[in-house]
C-alpha cells in the first residue's frame, strides 16, 4: 500500500499541491484524474520521489520514505513500476532487449534466466514470438504492451501508469485497460493509473482520486461515481454525452 499524508508543493508563488492525502491499496487500480494543470503529474513525481514535495509525508507499507536509508531507497526504486505516455522504448532494441534492459541493469540472473522470464511475461502481455520485432515493426497497442511488460519483468510492489491509453483507439484502449487490471490482481500490485480516459474510470476505477486546481476534490470508486453529487466532478466525468447516457443506464439497471 501506498499512503500519502498532507502532501503540498509550490513553484515560487504557483500553489501545485495543496493538504493532498490518500491511500493507494494493493491489488486494485488506483486512478489519479482532473483537468490538465491540477496536479496529477506533480503528485505523481512526488510519490516516486522525482520531486520532493514541500512538506507532507509519503509511506510504502508503513514505511516513511523521509526515513530510508540509501540502501532502502535502492530497493524501493527496483520495487516500483513505471508505464511511460510514450512508452520510452529503445528504437535500436528489440522488443524481447527492451523487456529485457531491467533484469540486465537490476539482477544477477543468467542469460537462460532472464530469456525464460522475458518470454512469461511476453506470453502473458500476447506477445509470443514477437521477440526480434523492433518497436517500428509493432503497432501503438503492442508498443504499450511491451512498455507493460518492461515496467513488469522485475516484479515490482508498485505499479504506476502515465495516461496508459494516449493515442490508442478505443478498442485497443480497453484491451490495455483490462491488462493492467488483471495483472494489478493477480499480482497484488498497489498501481497508480494518472488518465484522461474517463471509459478506464468507468471502467477500472477501483479506487479514484480526482484533483482540482491542486486540491483534492473527491474520492471513491467507481460504483460511487453514479450517484456522486459533486458537481465539479460530475462536470469532468460525464462532459460528454455518451458518458452521460451511460450513467444514467447504469443507475436505471441498479434500481432493477
Amino acid at each position: 500500500m501506498i499512503e500519502i499524508k498532507h502532501i503540498s508543493k509550490q513553484f515560487d508563488d504557483r500553489v501545485i499541491l495543496e493538504d493532498i492525502s490518500a491511500q493507494f491499496k494493493p491489488g486494485m487500480c488506483n486512478l489519479i484524474i482532473g483537468a490538465s494543470g491540477s496536479g496529477k503529474t506533480v503528485l505523481t513525481k512526488c510519490i516516486v520521489d522525482l520531486i520532493q514535495a514541500d512538506k507532507g509525508n509519503i509511506f510504502f507499507d508503513s514505511v516513511d520514505s523521509a526515513t530510508m536509508s540509501k540502501e532502502d531507497r535502492k530497493e524501493l526504486r527496483n520495487n516500483i513500476g513505471m508505464l511511460f505516455q510514450g512508452n520510452a522504448l529503445f528504437d535500436s532494441l528489440t522488443v524481447e532487449e527492451n523487456v529485457r534492459f531491467p533484469l540486465d541493469m537490476f539482477t544477477t540472473l543468467s542469460d537462460i534466466e532472464k530469456i525464460e522470464k522475458v518470454n512469461k511475461i511476453l506470453a502473458r502481455v500476447n506477445l509470443t514470438g514477437f521477440n526480434d520485432k523492433f518497436p517500428a515493426e509493432i503497432s501503438g497497442g503492442m508498443k504499450k504492451r511491451v512498455g507493460l511488460a518492461r515496467a513488469i519483468v522485475l516484479s515490482p510492489k508498485y505499479l504506476f501508469c502515465d495516461e496508459p491509453n494516449s493515442g490508442l483507439d478505443p478498442q485497443t484502449s480497453m484491451v490495455i485497460d483490462k491488462l493492467i487490471h488483471e495483472l494489478t490482481v493477480e499480482n497484488n500490485i498497489t498501481t497508480i493509473v494518472v488518465t484522461h480516459d474517463m471509459n478506464s474510470v468507468m471502467e477500472i476505477g477501483d479506487y479514484i482520486l480526482y484533483l482540482h486546481q491542486g486540491k483534492k476534490e473527491w474520492e471513491g470508486s467507481k460504483e460511487d461515481i453514479i450517484y456522486c453529487k459533486n458537481e465539479l466532478l460530475n462536470n469532468f466525468i460525464f462532459a460528454s454525452e455518451f458518458l452521460q447516457d451511460a450513467k444514467e443506464k447504469r443507475m436505471l439497471d441498479d434500481q432493477k
